[in-house]
């Protein structure tokens, strides 16, 4: 498999590259047992091919298992993330998201394969990520990024719109700077996410081809702004992929608890951005436009949802993938044993986040 055949995304690993990594196998081959076989599945209401709730789902057990003993580098990853948010003076403002406001980057610069658009809109900026070289005319992902609602667009949000044109093939990645609370609390940031959508519309996209991608803050948002389009008569995308969507802002679920004392980013403490948001604003966060968890996903297209299993917010993705299915989507969650909140923003340099990036690659081919 020629996935990552550019190598431009090792110029953004190098947070990595002083860890003692160690020795291990990273060949497509290991890669390819977390993907999705190439005949759909008999149910042709589920493309879940391996979760806990299905263990008999299309021989996808063994991967599974696999994913259970975690890498060497992600054992690495995990500490070292665990260490800056609860041991470094930066860890308090990491978990209340008053880092990532506060951060300063220098422009991104564009890797060589691509092209980079930028474009203005009402009251938010965007840029669109196309390829140089046989690029998708006809199909698009709308990215809508993480960061808890607080925090704006980055530059790790970029090399995500780069993989997410490298694992589809060439389609054009739409990357909106959404407006964020505590500024702009809720709707503005559905509002960007409905606008960026409708752009894309009026741009000759057919809705059926585009598929709306988000992590963590991102994923919800993506649901949200498909439940938005479905109540509005608006039409679907194709397709929805989910990092660790944040769908749950009253903290209900039970991996809160569960969790509390695993996840490397958020445990430990109930003063994290995921307890204390200020972009519900005065509105009940029961609302499913902001949680949406608490609203029907009734003709929703397929879903990939990725989750790590250390997370606090994984029951964030497992009551969203049951009540889905429940009414009729078609939904692969797959949870990453042991890995922490967006862990695929380690792109390439450790195996799961390596393993994640493919299985969206095959999500694709799947949806088109």
């Amino acid at each position: 498999m020629a996935l990552f055949s550019n190598h431009w995304v090792k110029r953004f690993e190098h947070q990595y590259r002083e860890l003692p990594l160690g020795e291990e196998s990273e060949t497509e081959e290991g890669a390819d047992d977390v993907l999705m076989p190439e005949e759909a599945p008999e149910d042709e209401d589920s493309i879940s091919l391996s979760d806990e709730a299905e263990p008999e789902d299309d021989g996808e057990n063994e991967s599974e298992s696999e994913a259970a003993g975690v890498s060497q580098r992600g054992k690495v990853v995990s500490r070292m993330i665990a260490y800056i948010s609860n041991e470094s003076k930066m860890g308090k403002s990491l978990k209340t998201g008053e880092l990532r406001k506060k951060m300063k980057e220098p422009a991104w610069t564009v890797p060589e394969p691509f092209n980079v658009t930028s474009f203005e809109m009402d009251g938010f900026s965007m840029k669109m990520l196309s390829s140089k070289e046989n690029p998708d005319l006809d199909h698009v992902v709308l990215q809508l990024h993480g960061g808890g609602y607080m925090g704006a667009i980055r530059n790790a949000y970029y090399v995500f719109a780069g993989l997410y044109n490298e694992v589809s093939k060439g389609m054009n990645v739409l990357c909106p700077d959404y407006r964020v609370a505590p500024e702009n609390p809720y709707p503005a940031a559905l509002e960007d996410a409905v606008a960026s959508y409708k752009w894309l519309l009026t741009r000759g996209y057919s809705a059926e081809n585009i598929v709306v991608a988000g992590d963590s803050a991102g994923g919800g948002l993506a649901m949200a702004l498909c439940m938005y389009l479905r109540d509005n008569s608006l039409p679907m995308p194709g397709g929805i992929i989910a990092m660790s969507p944040w769908t749950d802002l009253t903290a209900s679920g039970a991996s809160y608890d569960d969790n509390f004392d695993k996840d490397p980013l958020f445990g430990g403490t109930r003063e994290s951005l995921i307890y204390i948001n200020a972009y519900p604003g005065e509105h009940d966060k029961t609302d499913p436009y902001i949680s949406p968890l608490f609203g029907s996903f009734k003709d929703f297209p397929p879903m990939l949802i990725q989750v790590g299993g250390n997370e606090m917010l994984l029951s964030d993705s497992e009551s969203v993938a049951a009540k889905a299915r429940d009414e009729g989507v078609r939904v692969r969650l797959h949870v990453y044993e042991g890995m922490f909140h967006v862990f695929q923003m380690a792109y390439t340099a450790i195996p799961e986040s390596k393993k994640a990036w493919i299985e969206v690659g095959k999500f694709f081919e799947v949806l088109f």
